[in-house]
């Protein structure tokens, strides 16, 4: 970029903060080069910039002001990050919502949150009828056009596109833990006071500048939200639906020539499983990029595979954000593990003493870097050890330096005296032919303390028994790591990002048989 204009783009930094800063800075250098597509069609990073201005300069208007609460309840288009990027430019409190919230989840989070705005799609006004944030309520998507909510674009529409004033303070961006143990958490953390967080990505990851790259991950997860932000900033069109559909980001590939996909990992395992996909032209992609969830070494073999060495696995936290990645080398090699530190950032393991593990041995992961969250909203925070911060899982380094995940440190189980940690069995179970996936749980056993129980699910046609499950187990892991249930299900309870929800496999018995000799059980 020639001097003056550089000078402007840091200008426009320093103004709104690395998120909303740099789109303007991409709208300087990008200008009409294709920012967004989406099933409304295309949108310039020019056009995402000065939308952007115009609501929120609109919602200046109305009375929000930087501190206070926006939050969104959006699916994956332009809507959502327009809405994004205004809400940075007031300096709010910006809360991203899981769209599989039910209405009592919903409200009370956005009570406890203290949400004073609220943008959504017009499928979740039902959802979000008895909410009366002072500021209002505005729609970022809109199929009927008989809702009465004013829509975010009509909006902007009658507001002016000039820059808005520096806020008072910096945006404050809260992202929701998984909720796969409980209620979700939010995990607030301001703008990056660098680049750094970018830069180390791209250290790693062959990103390139312009391109096309298909977003799947949910928006309003740190994964699909950085890489849609990274993307504009690159000058590079981030394609956009949403709902998730295997077949169309196929076909999307194929007609786009799309250089990147951004995925969980169950959104890429039902990609590769679509009638056609060993058929379709992939050759386009350069970066498989994936995160959110374990990965697991059938499915990172089956990626590599099918798409060559280009995939790229992330492990993080919402809390610690950012902590490895293992690339294509890595995984070909150890396709279980998540890969090496980025730079500038630290990882270690700590065991039950507070002391290090030596390498090959398990212990407590703890991360430390520039994007750490503040802690939760409510008060509480995550263990901290010599200033690095617990990532909630249990793993351990091989010789080449390499980090494996093992589980949750909340999921070990205690079995007869035996530590168990049911990540092992689930990662053996990926690999029977027969299996779609699985997930392992502790389940109270009056004789041993604890046991483990399997949930399965079979390949469509297939005759698997449950003994034919635990004889997997038993040829290749201690007898005692042997599940003595095994319940066959019909799939397994997910939230959006992919992570399966082990609370409702705790807690739900409707519908399926279970004894404590380890019979086979169904649900129906």
């Amino acid at each position: 970029m020639p001097p003056h204009r550089l000078a402007l783009g840091i200008a426009r930094l320093w103004r709104h903060g690395p998120v909303a800063g740099l789109v303007a800075l991409s709208a300087l250098r990008f200008g009409d080069r294709t920012a967004v597509i989406d099933e409304l069609g295309e949108m310039s990073v020019r056009e995402l910039d000065e939308r952007s201005n115009a609501l929120a300069n609109a919602w200046r208007e109305v009375g929000l002001r930087a501190g206070d609460g926006v939050g969104i309840l959006a699916r994956n288009h332009r809507g959502f990050i327009v809405a994004l990027l205004a809400a940075a430019k007031c300096g709010a409190r910006i809360l991203l919502l899981n769209t599989d919230f039910a209405a009592p989840q919903l409200l009370d989070v956005l009570d406890r949150e203290r949400i004073d705005l609220i943008v959504h799609d017009e499928e979740f006004e039902g959802l979000l009828a008895h909410a009366a944030p002072r500021h209002g309520r505005f729609l970022a998507w809109s199929e009927s056009g008989g809702t009465e909510v004013t829509s975010i674009e009509r909006l902007a529409s009658g507001a002016t596109t000039t820059r808005p004033p520096r806020p008072a303070r910096p945006a404050q961006l809260i992202l929701l833990t998984s909720g796969t143990t409980g209620m979700p958490k939010g995990a607030p953390r301001r703008d990056p006071v660098s680049l750094a967080p970018f830069g180390v990505i791209l250290e790693r990851v062959p990103f390139r500048v312009g391109g096309r790259r298909e977003i799947v991950a949910p928006l309003f997860h740190a994964l699909g939200l950085t890489h849609a932000l990274l993307s504009v900033a690159m000058g590079s069109a981030v394609v956009l639906r949403r709902r998730f559909d295997p077949a169309e980001l196929l076909l999307s590939i194929e007609t786009r020539r799309s250089d990147t996909v951004v995925a969980v990992p169950v959104m890429l395992r039902r990609l590769l499983d679509t009638a056609g996909s060993d058929a379709a032209d992939l050759s386009s992609v350069e970066v498989v990029f994936v995160a959110g969830s374990q990965l697991g070494a059938e499915l990172a073999t089956r990626l590599l595979d099918r798409f060559g060495p280009v995939v790229h696995n992330l492990y993080g936290s919402t809390e610690v954000a950012y902590a490895t990645i293992a690339g294509p080398e890595d995984l070909r090699a150890a396709p279980s593990c998540v890969g090496r530190p980025l730079r500038g950032t630290t990882v270690r393991l700590y065991g039950d003493d507070d002391r290090d593990v030596p390498t090959g041995e398990v212990g407590r992961i703890f991360v430390g870097n520039a994007l750490q969250f503040e802690g939760y909203t409510g008060g509480e925070g995550k263990a901290v050890i010599d200033g690095l911060m617990s990532s909630g899982d249990i793993g351990h380094f091989d010789d080449a330096g390499r980090l494996y995940v093992d589980g949750r440190d909340d999921d070990m189980i205690v079995s007869g005296g035996e530590n168990l940690f049911p990540g092992e069995v689930e990662e053996l179970l990926a690999t029977h032919p027969d299996l779609v996936e699985a997930a392992v749980i502790g389940v109270p056993d009056a004789e041993f303390g604890q046991r483990l129980a399997a949930f399965v699910v079979r390949r469509p046609g297939a005759a698997l028994t449950a003994e034919d499950v635990r004889d997997h187990v038993r040829g290749n892991l201690a007898r005692f790591k042997v599940p003595r249930e095994v319940h066959f299900v019909e799939q397994l309870p997910r939230n959006p990002t992919g992570k399966v929800l082990k609370r409702v496999l705790a807690g739900d018995d409707s519908g399926r048989t279970s004894s404590s000799d380890g019979s086979e059980s169904q649900v129906k």
